[in-house]
């Protein structure tokens, strides 16, 4: 009898028994989407008894038959009892000889006892035969068997028909079916309805990528985890990353070793980018080369960019040029940066630019900067505009600026400040420089600092040289620390601070803030550290530095040493130094060398010490005419 009406009266418990449909994501051949067949007959009726001859056991173990030997002896008995039950007309037999026959990829074979059960009302017959139908291209008429046994309540069917219906075009179509197979307990009809809705835009996707999740469906989770991930839900979105990359889910071991990177968990982070990396995910290889990396292996980082940059991934290839690249290796360099950049990475040109810029080839710098400003590189635009600027071309810079900084270049904020600044352009200057300093450029914080300070507002400027100071700038750190040396409440622990700033700054070679140091330490008595700090700055060329450093040999009755420094520091334009030259030289009886170092101080004042030194001349000169 033919599957006519909505067939419910003709299923029997066997014939459900026998459907079944994997829980994979897709289907991509028949045997991973038929079930296996099952034997009707007891497990002990699955091999012949055996004769008087073979009663015997065999004398050595190496003549027992194997596992994968016994197996494929039971499934020729199991399918040759069907046989012949098919072949006697038991719908039941042919059912399973057809479903067995489809597995094993025998299409012509399986084919007339599937049509042969589907007439007995068999529903995974009529499944499986639309299965058949579909492998041979039979779309249209595998469709009709799939309603048919979707119609007689079977759940894959209800699925294998919505999911046909959507290839097709027809959406509403799609979901009534898929959700009859979702409903019914199915997780890829759960999970087909839910990548239905999620399409649609509708919430209720959610709802049913939990259902498929919740039965062990990978994609699913994945995509449930995803979904907590946007919502800020990151404990929910680790169990379910969790599950799926348990069932090998590539990406899915990816977001989970990132969110455990990001923890700082990188032993298990490492663990998991590992896993998808060896499953074949790139971004996982270029992730692991990274933490790496950081743990120094060097050797297997590059052997993991290698292996990601070779499947695919830019920024394992950018990685593997700039390795080659620290090590002299350019053209090596050259070559991953080139990778990088025929795999869609606009940081292989842009790296490009940056190799040529170091070798000195401005002309193919510019050319790479520009390939990949072109393409939307923001630093690379920086670059282009700082290379005009270079070139005296502030106008064609400009365009370039704006374009890098409005893209968000920080850099290319506080170089259109700068650009303002030099036409005296004060307003725009300060309109980029707090643009930059707002996301966290330390110079440019300075600048907006020194202009507050300009202006009297001295808190707000506090704030700004806090800022630059905490981001490296040692210039910040020294004007922070004579900010806070000019307060008047909290004494004690405000010069603590500021004398903590200065020393920052010293360290990070600002000569000022070593020439303060220095001057700490003599006004203590240490002469040692006052040295130390005068003589890091003298020899960085401060000529506060190179005076100090002599008035301290001259106080410990070094005075050539002193006379070393003091004309280091007169030759550089300090007055007071060449002052005590021509006092130096005036007491050893040397006139014209104290004449000299008296005009020198003259020219260089300040006004007091020019006064002093046209008193000396007139004197030196009074004995030179004597």
């Amino acid at each position: 009898m033919g599957l006519m009406g909505d067939g419910a009266g003709l299923l029997n418990t066997r014939q459900n028994r026998e459907e079944r449909e994997p829980t994979g994501r897709k289907a991509v051949t028949v045997a991973e989407l038929l079930p296996a067949p099952r034997s009707a007959e007891p497990a002990q009726e699955s091999a012949a008894a055996p004769d008087d001859a073979s009663a015997t056991a065999p004398a050595l173990l190496s003549d027992l038959p194997d596992e994968d030997t016994l197996a494929m002896r039971e499934e020729a008995e199991i399918e040759a009892r069907h046989r012949v039950a098919a072949d006697a007309g038991d719908p039941g037999a042919m059912s399973a000889l057809g479903t067995l026959l489809l597995r094993r990829g025998d299409l012509d074979g399986a084919e007339p006892y599937l049509r042969g059960a589907v007439q007995d009302g068999d529903r995974a017959a009529a499944n499986n035969l639309a299965l058949l139908l579909h492998q041979r291209g039979g779309a249209e008429e595998a469709a009709g068997w799939w309603r048919i046994a979707a119609v007689a309540g079977s759940a894959p069917a209800a699925h294998a028909l919505g999911r046909h219906l959507r290839e097709r075009g027809d959406e509403p179509g799609a979901e009534y079916w898929l959700r009859q197979a979702a409903e019914a307990g199915h997780a890829l009809g759960a999970y087909a309805l839910a990548d239905l809705l999620d399409h649609q835009r509708d919430v209720a996707a959610e709802r049913w990528f939990r259902s498929a999740a919740e039965q062990g469906h990978r994609e699913a989770a994945y995509r449930l985890a995803r979904i907590c991930a946007v919502r800020g839900q990151e404990r929910e979105a680790e169990q379910w990353y969790r599950q799926a990359a348990a069932k090998r889910h590539r990406r899915a071991a990816l977001r989970l070793g990132t969110l455990l990177e990001e923890r700082g968990e990188t032993k298990e982070a490492e663990r998991w980018y590992l896993t998808a990396a060896r499953d074949g995910e790139a971004r996982a290889a270029c992730a692991l080369g990274f933490l790496l990396r950081d743990a120094g292996d060097i050797d297997l980082a590059a052997t993991w960019w290698r292996r990601a940059a070779q499947a695919g991934d830019g920024n394992a290839a950018n990685a593997l040029g700039a390795l080659h690249a620290q090590d002299g290796e350019t053209q090596t360099a050259e070559r991953w940066y080139r990778t990088a950049m025929e795999a869609g990475d606009v940081n292989g040109a842009y790296n490009l630019g940056l190799l040529c810029a170091g070798n000195g080839r401005a002309a193919q710098a510019e050319q790479w900067y520009r390939k990949a400003a072109y393409a939307g590189h923001r630093e690379a635009a920086n670059a282009v505009a700082v290379l005009l600027l270079q070139r005296g071309d502030a106008a064609g810079a400009e365009p370039w600026f704006s374009k890098a900084a409005e893209s968000g270049s920080i850099d290319a904020a506080f170089n259109l400040g700068i650009l303002h600044a030099s036409r005296g352009e004060d307003a725009a200057a300060r309109r980029w420089y707090e643009h930059a300093a707002a996301a966290g450029h330390a110079e440019a914080a300075l600048q907006v600092a020194i202009a507050l300070q300009r202006e009297g507002d001295q808190h707000a400027a506090e704030r700004h040289l806090r800022c630059a100071a905490g981001g490296g700038s040692p210039e910040a750190a020294f004007r922070l620390g004579a900010l806070l040396d000019g307060h008047e409440e909290g004494r004690t622990e405000v010069a603590e601070e500021a004398e903590e700033w200065h020393e920052r700054a010293a360290r990070q070679g600002h000569r000022r803030a070593q020439v303060r140091l220095g001057m700490g330490a003599a006004k203590r008595g240490d002469v040692v550290e006052a040295a130390h700090w005068y003589r890091l700055a003298a020899e960085a060329g401060s000529r506060n530095g190179a005076f100090n450093l002599g008035l301290l040999f001259a106080r410990e009755g070094s005075e050539p040493e002193a006379a070393l420094w003091w004309t280091r520091a007169a030759e550089a334009g300090h007055g007071r130094a060449a002052l005590r030259m021509a006092l130096l030289s005036a007491r050893r009886g040397d006139l014209p060398a104290a004449q000299s170092w008296c005009a020198r101080a003259i020219d260089c004042g300040p006004p007091e010490v020019a006064e002093r030194a046209a008193r000396l001349t007139a004197a030196v000169s009074h004995e030179l005419t004597a």
